[in-house]
């Protein structure tokens, strides 16, 4: 049995003796040793040996990949700070090398293109850190949500052309609205 402590929330927590140990079996996994090698090498039986490399690995790729997901935030940002840049700078239409005047003496004419694709960036950045938090996770839709909305369209469209005849039906067994004869 694994060594197992309690943390801050009441979780149980391994032990450092148990981390120690979950190291030390990844490093012979990593030799090609079987898990039954393990074992014997490490004093305990195959499935323990099996699950500290397990969650030695587990252990080990989730450090590393918040690290990576906390530098690519940190990139977003620069980027999107960037982007905040352009899109809120002053752009002028040039027009073969010079600045475009609605008069010859009048302001210049300011260009919007630079901001609206500064935006566009913008809303590209948001979806990427979207993804990366998994905040656009899919949703799921109930097929009965989908034929609850057929049957209020039917209702509508019965109600306006005036054909009240299937408004009074009771649906039947298999939800039609006719009795089975």
């Amino acid at each position: 049995m694994t060594g197992s402590t309690r943390d801050g929330n009441g979780r149980f927590d391994r032990d450092p003796e148990t981390a120690k140990r979950d190291a030390e079996a990844c490093r012979l996994r990593a030799q090609n040793l079987t898990y039954r090698q393990i074992a014997a090498e490490l004093g305990i039986d195959v499935r323990a040996a099996y699950d500290g490399v397990q969650r030695g690995l587990r252990d080990t790729l989730q450090e590393p990949a918040d690290d990576v997901r906390r530098l690519e935030l940190e990139r977003l940002d620069e980027l999107a700070q960037k982007a905040r840049e352009v899109m809120l700078a002053t752009h002028y239409v040039i027009h073969q090398g010079n600045v475009v005047r609605l008069t010859r003496r009048g302001a210049p004419l300011e260009d919007d293109a630079p901001v609206l694709h500064a935006i566009d960036r913008l809303l590209k950045i948001q979806e990427r850190r979207a993804r990366l938090l998994g905040l656009d996770s899919p949703q799921r839709v109930s097929i009965d949500a989908q034929n609850l909305g057929e049957e209020i369209r039917d209702l509508i469209a019965a109600l306006v052309t005036g054909d009240d005849e299937g408004l009074d039906d009771e649906p039947g067994p298999d939800g039609s609205g006719d009795e089975p004869a």
